[in-house]
């Protein structure tokens, strides 16, 4: 399959109706590959496709990420992106590691992709155009916020990059301000 935006949403489509957070995540992968050297077309593809098995599993998470690559392979993607689909998983549904930098990139801003996007929806401006790096830290000490934002993984994936979390949640940050209003704000 080539790797295009437009085959990852009409593969997405077929399997998974939630688009908003395929979105998000995919605008920051391109983000981050921008900023890291990487090719912001695959990690684009990569963050589209990542949960292309969650509506078939989301009731047993430990399914999640296991039925994806036969999906993907039918479709004719190749391993790498199998692979990097499969290690966003990791220690909680797969034993797939994150090893490269598309791969730690997923793992660390899946979860952190809903936690912003959550500090964002309950602002007074319902945006994230004013939201500071220092809101999110101090959203993120309270458990109660985003309870279902695994924070753990976050900072796993944070030492896995071997970058400060602050400059990840910028990152991240600034990647979905062009696309809030496609992922709900």
């Amino acid at each position: 399959m080539e790797i295009t935006r437009e085959n990852a949403l009409s593969l997405l489509e077929k399997h998974n109706s939630d688009i908003k957070h395929a979105l998000a995540v995919e605008a920051t992968m391109r983000y981050f590959a921008e900023k890291m050297g990487g090719d912001p077309d695959l990690w684009g593809f990569v963050g589209i496709i990542h949960d292309i098995d969650w509506e078939k599993c989301e009731n047993d998470i430990s399914k999640h990420c296991n039925l994806a690559p036969q999906i993907l392979r039918d479709a004719g993607v190749s391993e790498d992106i199998i692979r990097a689909a499969q290690s966003h998983g990791y220690s909680i549904c797969t034993d797939v590691k994150p090893e490269n930098d598309m791969e730690k990139t997923l793992f660390t801003i899946d979860e952190l992709t809903g936690l912003i996007i959550t500090a964002g929806l309950v602002r007074p401006s319902k945006s994230l155009s004013d939201l500071e790096v220092s809101s999110v830290r101090k959203k993120w000490k309270d458990k109660a916020f985003a309870k279902g934002v695994n924070r753990e993984i976050i900072l796993k994936g944070a030492e896995m990059m071997g970058k400060p979390l602050e400059e990840i949640i910028e990152w991240v940050i600034l990647a979905l301000r062009p696309v809030e209003k496609q992922i709900g704000l």
